[in-house]
């Protein structure tokens, strides 16, 4: 942690990590594609030795690149075949307003992400649940009976386009002379 300067309340913020190189860079490529990958091929796969190779990723994820490993589950095999998008506005933003009401979503399994927004929404939910009839039940038990809830405004997801967890990464910069 460090103080930013001039900040007299002493606000800390992480440190950041070192810079990746080429060779993080791919192995995170790799782990986003596939994290079940076993260390011997993944080493294969971006040109190291598997010793080096799994000395990065346990670096990778002390540093925080890595947060976590999961199963992604196909949620049609699971009977879960609504996908809706809420935009939630809040009635006040009075201090605690805006805590309460991410309390509350927290505590609610059906709610898979939520965001602030910036405009003319506070946030944005995505709630998954098996029919229009369960959310209906969380519309009405859940979000607008809650205070500090003016409006909700829902649009359903008819179809995916596009759907990934891997964040675009960027090689890094080569200064200008070395060769890469």
């Amino acid at each position: 942690m460090w103080l930013i300067p001039g900040n007299l309340n002493a606000v800390t913020r992480p440190r950041p990590a070192a810079a990746l190189d080429e060779a993080d860079v791919r192995i995170l490529a790799a782990l986003q594609q596939d994290a079940s990958i076993a260390n011997q091929d993944l080493a294969t796969l971006v040109h190291l030795s598997p010793a080096p190779c799994l000395r990065r990723v346990r670096r990778l994820r002390e540093q925080g690149y890595i947060q976590g490993i999961v199963a992604l589950v196909d949620r049609d095999k699971l009977g879960l075949e609504v996908a809706a998008y809420a935009f939630v506005t809040l009635d006040s933003h009075r201090a605690g307003a805006g805590e309460q009401f991410e309390q509350l979503i927290r505590r609610r399994p059906e709610v898979v992400e939520c965001v602030r927004l910036s405009g003319a929404y506070d946030y944005l939910t995505r709630v998954i649940v098996p029919s229009m009839a369960a959310y209906s039940e969380f519309l009405d038990r859940q979000l607008l009976r809650w205070p500090a809830v003016r409006s909700v405004n829902t649009s359903f997801e008819l179809g995916v386009l596009k759907r990934t967890t891997a964040l675009p990464l960027v090689p890094p910069k080569v200064p200008p002379g070395r060769a890469t």
